[in-house]
């Protein structure tokens, strides 16, 4: 949830460190700060409660940062201004640092508590991701050999257990960083550096993501690609608990746990810088709806053959005869993922005629589920750190299950904790609510369900066929909702002064409505409920307001799925029923539909698909109306509060 950005090499650091912090802000946090090696042997830490932005204001009034050539050779792109400062201080001249951006968990948002956090001496400067479980009784026993705490962060604790081990391995960062870690329990992402091991950085993790890479002027590491694509392709990601030391004429050298020296295979980053920009777009989150048709036509290519007439997943690690004998799918995941799971289960029951269960991954492990070596798990993270996913994935390996990941990130943990792995094609996500991750995640699903009916013998390839000729249209389908929003405008001003919604469908528009209101939750703080529209008259219909029968400024708004489908009848129905309460229908039917529009006067309109297809055209308006009702608002539609893009800890 947080971000660390740590730089050694032979320019400066402090325009790599910075530039880095701005490019994880979209992760959230409340705090940042640096540490620096400077010239005079000594650390300079400088941290602030805040963003990053006041940071930089506090580096620019006492005349400490220093605009200069980054790592590429030219001057840096901190956003859409430069470092701030003065040249010729000993921040400028400062080639070794780490830097962070915390989002609070032990410890309120204060400057005490922002990262780094530093030893008795001052000359040790740890930052960290995570939680360290043990840290309480590690505390208690350091304060009792006489170490002075100034922060309320667990984080703290790192840094004295390291002064320690530095005295007993005779001033040996590396050594004594390894036998710090081995003390540790629970979740954590680690920069260290010493003031007096200089152009010395050592980094390690466990169960929190890091990566590591060489520049053309020395060496970097982060908690995500996005802060290291300008200097780098070529990344290691590390296995839990081992070590990287990065030296400053680039040199790096991995450890496992035990000490032995380890070759961690490169793996190259596919994206573009231009995907971590706006490129015009006012919001990330904009930009990366817009970028939908181009997910969806980069998921689904490839998959399927004319020749053939069949769907192809070469890499899934289960032969034909082993999909027949599964007698039953787990779909765990979370937040919007689970949202996808819902749609994945629903299609998979529906074709491969097999049992389905989607499960909140964060429960999973806690109800002792049963999982056999002949279930297949599916474990859904868009950016494949996800701690209770990975817990879930845990469990299904030790019950001898095959599990298969759907991810959007290369080299994430859940690609090594799987047997299978699927990705994705968003390319990099930066808004923290998921949009383009999620329609990727349901085109994948959908192939994938085609697949197992497929292999499973219960569907032909003539009907496979069909179903991926229409998913061939739905790119351009998608872009027609995008070229005309107008209408999508004019219902979310209708609800700009709402307290609360309601979203209502059924079938696989049941599930397009909970993905709807959570994104109207999410990003415009609207209290917003998505129900079964069977269900709202076993209780929520006492929600609508009756008052807004005879004023229309009191109706509750209630969204509703009206899609050509086998219940739209019945659908009409339920809206015939809110609307007799006195609710404002907001309605997302099919092209050409005129008994919706004779029912409600404000009706999203998009093209006809096959139901089954239905949610990859039908949420593209529900994210637009939600993003304009937090626009209305005033909210930050990339970084909604209290909200991380990577859940990394439970």
């Amino acid at each position: 949830m947080c971000g660390i950005v740590a730089f050694t090499g032979t320019s400066p650091t402090v325009p790599v460190l910075l530039n880095g912090l701005r490019r994880l802000e979209y992760r959230g946090y409340d705090s940042a700060g640096l540490a620096l090696q400077t010239g005079d042997g000594s650390l300079e830490i400088i941290k602030r409660a805040g963003k990053v932005a006041e940071l930089e204001q506090i580096l620019e009034e006492t005349g400490k940062a220093h605009t200069s050539a980054d790592d590429s050779g030219t001057k840096p792109a901190l956003g859409e201004k430069d470092t701030p400062g003065a040249a010729n201080t000993p921040f400028s001249q400062a080639t070794t640092g780490i830097g962070h951006t915390r989002w609070a968990t032990h410890g309120v948002p204060s400057e005490a508590n922002a990262h780094p956090q530093h030893d008795c001496s001052g000359s040790i400067a740890v930052v960290h991701n995570g939680i360290i479980e043990n840290y309480a009784i590690l505390r208690a026993e350091l304060q009792g050999r006489g170490h002075r705490f100034v922060s309320q962060t667990d984080t703290e604790v790192v840094a004295h257990l390291i002064e320690e081990e530095y005295a007993a391995a005779h001033e040996d960062l590396v050594l004594a960083v390894r036998a710090t870690v081995a003390r540790l329990s629970g979740s954590f992402a680690l920069a260290v550096c010493h003031a007096s091991e200089p152009g010395l950085l050592v980094v390690t993790r466990n169960d929190s993501p890091l990566v590591v890479g060489k520049t053309k002027t020395g060496a970097i590491a982060a908690s995500d690609t996005p802060a290291l694509i300008e200097y780098t392709r070529e990344v290691y990601y590390l296995d839990d608990r081992d070590l990287a030391v990065l030296h400053e004429n680039g040199t790096l050298h991995f450890f496992d746990p035990a000490g032995s020296a380890i070759v961690p295979t490169p793996v190259t980053i596919e994206w573009d810088l231009e995907d971590a920009e706006r490129g015009g777009y006012p919001d990330f989150m904009l930009k990366e709806i817009h970028e939908q048709p181009r997910v969806v036509k980069d998921t689904i290519a490839g998959r399927y053959s004319a020749a053939t007439g069949r769907i192809s997943f070469e890499e899934l690690a289960l032969s034909p005869r082993e999909l027949k004998h599964i007698e039953r799918v787990i779909i765990v995941a979370c937040g919007t993922s689970y949202h996808a799971g819902l749609i994945g289960r629903d299609l998979m029951e529906t074709w491969a005629r097999l049992p389905v269960e989607t499960a909140v991954a964060s429960e999973f492990r806690y109800r002792n589920p049963l999982v056999t070596p002949k279930t297949l798990v599916i474990a859904i993270s868009q950016s494949g750190e996800t701690a209770d996913t990975l817990e879930a994935v845990k469990l299904a390996r030790l019950a001898g299950a095959h599990v298969l990941a759907i991810t959007n990130v290369v080299g994430s943990r859940i690609t090594r904790e799987a047997n299978t792995v699927l990705y994705i094609k968003a390319h990099l996500e930066i808004a923290v609510a998921a949009t383009k991750s999620f329609l990727a995640q349901v085109a994948l699903l959908t192939l994938f369900a085609l697949y197992l009916a497929q292999e499973r013998g219960q569907l032909e390839s003539g009907a496979v066929g069909e179903v991926y000729a229409a998913m061939e249209q739905l790119p351009r389908q998608i872009a027609g909702v995008l070229e005309d929003t107008a209408s999508i405008i004019s219902c979310a001003s209708e609800c700009g002064n709402a307290q609360t919604a309601l979203f209502i469908g059924r079938g696989v528009g049941a599930t397009i409505c909970y993905e709807g209101a959570l994104k109207l939750k999410e990003i415009s703080y609207v209290h917003a409920e998505a129900f079964a529209a069977g269900e709202i008259k076993h209780g929520p219909i006492a929600l609508i307001n009756p008052e807004g029968l005879t004023d229309p400024q009191v109706q509750t708004p209630v969204v509703a799925m009206a899609c050509k489908s086998a219940t739209y009848d019945k659908m009409l129905s339920n809206i015939e029923e809110v609307l007799a309460r006195g609710a404002k229908v907001i309605a997302v039917a099919t092209a050409g539909d005129t008994r919706i529009a004779e029912l409600t006067g404000h009706v999203i309109f998009i093209p006809e698909v096959p139901e089954c297809l239905s949610p990859l055209v039908a949420s593209v308006p529900l994210q637009l109306f939600a993003r304009h009702i937090a626009l209305m608002h005033g909210a930050n539609v990339d970084q909604p509060r209290n909200l991380a893009k990577s859940v990394t800890v439970e």
